[in-house]
This record gives C-alpha cells, structure tokens and sequence, in this order.
C-alpha cells in the first residue's frame, strides 16, 4: 500500500509540474508565425506611425513578420476590443493610446472591455506632452494673461476640441477648474484645425508637433506644454509645473499590450524587445524630434501606471462633465 501511494504521489506531482514545462517550452520557441498588431485608429496618424515603427523593427527583432492592421471605430474601442478576446499567444498584440484605455471606460456604459482586466500590460512607449495655443487675435502672450482676459468677461473665450470627453475637453476643463475661469467649449468633428486659424475659435490644445508649424509661421501663439519637462520643439515654453499648475500635468500615451493570460514568459520577451526599440538612439531621435518622449518601462510599471492614469481620468471626467452618445 505504501509503495502504491508513494507511486501515486510521484504522478500526481509530475502531472502538476507538466503545464509549466509545456509553457516554459512553447515560450522558448515563440515567436514561430506572424505577429499582428492591432492599431484601432486611422492609418497615418496618432498612434500609428508609433505602431508602425515598433512592428518593423520588432520583426527584425524577433526574426518573424509583425504587420499593422488598422481596426478602425467606436473611439478605439473595436480594435481594443478585438484584442481583449484574441487568443493569449502573444501573436495578437494592440499599441493603443491613453483614450481607449483610460478615458473610454469612465464615458461609455457599454464599454465591453476592461484595460485592467482584459490586457496583459507589456510597456508604455511614449509620452506626449500637449500644447495650449490661442489665435493671435487673442491678447494675450502668456497664460496668466489669457486667464485675466476670461476673468474679466466670463464665457467669452472660446476653446475647440475633438469632441466631448477627449483628452483636450479634460484638459479645458481641468485649467477651468484650477483657475476658477469660464471658457465655452465647442467640440468638432473636423475642421478644428481651420476654425483655429481663421480665428472663430479662441483656443486649442493639441500634440506638440501638430501645432509647431503653425506656432513657427506666427499664424498661432503657445502658451504652455502639458509635458514634465520643456519639449525640444519649443525649448522656450514653459511647462504647467513651472507656471503652478502640476495638476495640468495631463499627457496623451501610447502603451503595447497582449490579452489577459498571455504567458509570462512572452509578454517578458515583448517587453524587452520593444523597450530595446523605444531607447534605441535612432528610435529616441525621431520621437523627440517629433515632440514624444520616449519611456520603455517594465511591465509591473507601466500596470500600476495605467492603474493610476484610470483612476485619474475618472476625476477628470467627472470635472468636465463630458457625456457622450452610446
């Protein structure tokens, strides 16, 4: 009886040691196939140069073909969403903005899927400071003369987003509520960018690198950078930290993720990879020319990071006041 359960408990542990050894050994041959990363938004903007500079040199890295597919709709929530319920091989892979993944969640009832709950954090990529910019109509050459000017007449200043519950309308209403001023918040679906410079909107927020031709030509005048430190596309801006607003320290992100349950072991090797990319000195140029900051954080760090950025935008949200259709 004794050699028979002995004999027993040899199996039992060999069988529960066997689902390791299977996932130890399929890591050590990933990746095999063709890896796909999802962007959820339009081909040649906003995330997708990022997306797409990652995807070429991660396949040189990784010795297998990384393609881009762009799945399009519902502000980033169908190629999010898509990524929540594919298979956790590390072959389907999302490089997504802060929008989707922290603001969406606190705007849509029907949101159906959860960034902490549904993706296996790989590494935020980059930072992207945004940039306050009013018409030179406006008379005002700093921010604490634009915030006396909508003191003196309240609602009289104007400011143009993408739309309601947007990172610019948090960021509107975030210097509203610091200040104690009233602005009127006008949302666009298109042509922002034009109202701006034919002066019918007063003000706007964008990425640094949106607005610096414009700010160059003199066709526009910036106030302030979003960013924790001076961006080198306007060496001479000050951050809202220097000016006594940390709490308009608000950036947009780009982050890489796997679904939920992809193995440990890829989701190291991801990381690895793609932090070796983002801090690779060509890489580095390129982003900060462009006015991104390159990050590269461990995945530990980038899951409490977006743990923090969702609860922030949460706050955020509800200041604003941002509702949208469902």
């Amino acid at each position: 009886m004794n050699s028979l359960r002995r004999e027993l408990l040899r199996r039992s542990a060999a069988l529960s040691l066997l689902p390791a050894t299977i996932a130890t050994s399929w890591a050590q041959t990933y990746p095999s196939r063709t890896l796909t990363i999802v962007n959820p938004y339009a081909a040649g903007a906003g995330v997708d140069p990022v997306a797409r500079m990652v995807a070429q040199r991660l396949g040189e890295r990784l010795g297998q073909a990384v393609i881009v597919e762009n799945r399009i709709g519902a502000s980033g929530m169908i190629g999010a969403g898509s990524v929540a319920t594919a298979a956790a091989d590390g072959y389907t892979l999302l490089i997504s903005a802060s929008n989707d993944m922290a603001i969406n969640q606190h705007l849509y009832k029907n949101i159906k899927y959860k960034a902490e709950r549904d993706f296996a954090p790989i590494t935020q990529l980059v930072q992207l400071p945004m940039v306050m910019v009013v018409h030179p109509s406006v008379p005002a050459k700093t921010v604490q003369e634009f915030v006396a000017l909508a003191r003196a007449k309240p609602g009289s200043l104007s400011y143009g987003t993408p739309g309601n519950g947007s990172l610019q309308h948090l960021i509107g209403a975030r210097l509203q509520s610091l200040t104690g001023i009233e602005m009127l918040h006008v949302p666009y679906k298109d042509r922002l960018m034009m109202d701006m410079l034919a002066g019918r909107i007063n003000a706007s927020f964008a990425g640094a690198h949106v607005m610096a031709p414009h700010v160059k030509a003199g066709n526009l005048r910036a106030l302030f950078i979003t960013g924790t430190q001076r961006s080198p596309v306007y060496p001479e801006l000050p951050t809202v930290a220097e000016l006594g607003m940390p709490g308009l320290t608000i950036t947009q992100w780009f982050g890489a993720y796997a679904p939920a349950g992809t193995p440990a072991a890829v989701v190291s090797r991801l990381n690895r990879e793609m932090v070796a990319i983002i801090q690779s000195p060509d890489v580095r140029k390129i982003l900060l020319d462009q006015g991104a900051e390159p990050v590269g954080s461990s995945p530990e760090a980038f899951a409490q990071f977006l743990k923090a950025e969702i609860s922030r935008f949460d706050e955020l949200v509800r200041v604003s006041g941002a509702t949208v259709e469902q």
